[in-house]
């Protein structure tokens, strides 16, 4: 659910779908995070009085990416979580993202429960507070300890990166899982202000600050991702911004390549067929969802496989849970770096390229989609 803070979602709105959302899930503790929008604060506060009116105990994570929410509440075995954030959209927006008791998003028969239900009148009994502002550690820990993952061999190649966080949620946790690879770690744009310094999606038209500072610092690669942190964008070691759909073909072939072969990947449909590339090349199959991450998820569940994600600069890796994460992105990408021996613009020169393009239109009402869609038959 996203709206414009103050004009399309309030307090009141978020109050009353997060109360929904508590209402219809089983019994147990309901986490709740942000990102840094100030306006969040609000919405967080809100909520939080809701559902403890509710009867409901809370574990209270303040800021943390989304992805982290994910891990720790399938790790917790929470009853499910709510994280306020817009992602990628501008600062005047915020939103409310539902994360089911595995840690995924709800999918749509459960959202339709939750737009269409009506809360029921508050408890009598108060639920509790618990405050978790230092469960992000856990997720590091995680993330650090994968099996597909040679975090020895990372620390020893001491990469020089640069990270931006778009003063986002990732702010102080990339920079730290990035400290901890034993990475020289130039951090630009990693306040927690909630100010966002660049466009929001980490495309390459918002990437210039980091690749001025790839190229300044003379860094190996170059980290960016987006205000809830779920998605990650590379900047090469020549200051050249590889497009979010690199992120998945490096993550991928990282993983096929350094950890074990003929895998069934998900990806969707709006995904670059590089993605194919890599997954032949390694004995591996591909198999395409709808556009959305809770689709790949589904697919992902549906066919039992453990690795999978959007060409938006999403990663998912079951091993740590299942859903986009920029910390195991990070992970991922740094371990082809470190076992690969070349710098990232060779590695990306030996990867087949494809051209998608990628842009917005202004259509008029008058627009005809059935003779859209008539011309692709």
């Amino acid at each position: 659910i996203r709206g414009v803070f103050g004009q399309t979602l309030n307090e009141d709105i978020a109050s009353y779908f997060s109360r929904s959302f508590a209402e219809n899930q089983p019994n147990g503790e309901i986490l709740i995070a942000r990102d840094t929008r100030p306006h969040g604060e609000k919405l967080y506060n809100s909520i939080i009085d809701a559902l403890c009116l509710t009867g409901r105990d809370i574990l209270d994570c303040g800021i943390i990416p989304t992805p982290t929410a994910q891990f720790i509440i399938k790790k917790k075995k929470l009853a499910g979580g709510i994280v306020i954030t817009a992602s990628h959209n501008p600062i005047e927006w915020n939103g409310l993202k539902f994360l089911d008791k595995d840690g995924c998003f709800i999918n749509k028969a459960k959202m339709q429960i939750l737009l269409n239900y009506s809360p029921n009148p508050y408890e009598k009994h108060i639920g509790s507070i618990i405050d978790a502002n230092n469960v992000f550690l856990e997720h590091i820990s995680n993330v650090l300890s994968l099996k597909c993952i040679n975090s020895d061999k990372i620390r020893k190649k001491n990469i020089k990166v640069v990270v931006d966080t778009v003063n986002g949620a990732a702010y102080k946790m990339l920079p730290l899982l990035l400290e901890k690879l034993n990475c020289n770690v130039i951090k630009i744009h990693c306040d927690n202000n909630g100010i966002f310094p660049r466009g929001t999606e980490p495309i390459p038209l918002h990437l210039e600050d980091l690749s001025k500072a790839v190229i300044e610092h003379k860094a190996d690669i170059g980290l960016a991702t987006d205000p809830d942190a779920d998605r990650l964008a590379i900047v090469d070691n020549t200051g050249l911004p590889i497009g979010e759909e690199s992120t998945l073909i490096l993550a991928l072939e990282s993983y096929l390549k350094y950890y074990q072969n003929s895998q069934k990947v998900v990806t969707n449909l709006s995904t670059s067929m590089a993605i194919d590339v890599i997954a032949k090349k390694y004995n591996s199959t591909v198999e395409r969802s709808s556009v959305g991450e809770i689709n790949v998820v589904e697919k992902m569940k549906a066919i039992g496989s453990v690795i999978g994600g959007e060409g938006n600069g999403g990663v998912i890796l079951k091993e740590s849970h299942l859903g986009r994460d920029s910390l195991v992105a990070s992970a991922l990408v740094l371990n082809h770096l470190a076992q690969s021996n070349l710098p990232l613009n060779k590695i990306m020169g030996n990867i087949d390229r494809f051209v998608m393009i990628k842009d917005k239109i202004t259509l008029q009402n008058d627009v005809d989609f059935n003779d859209i869609k008539a011309q692709f038959k």
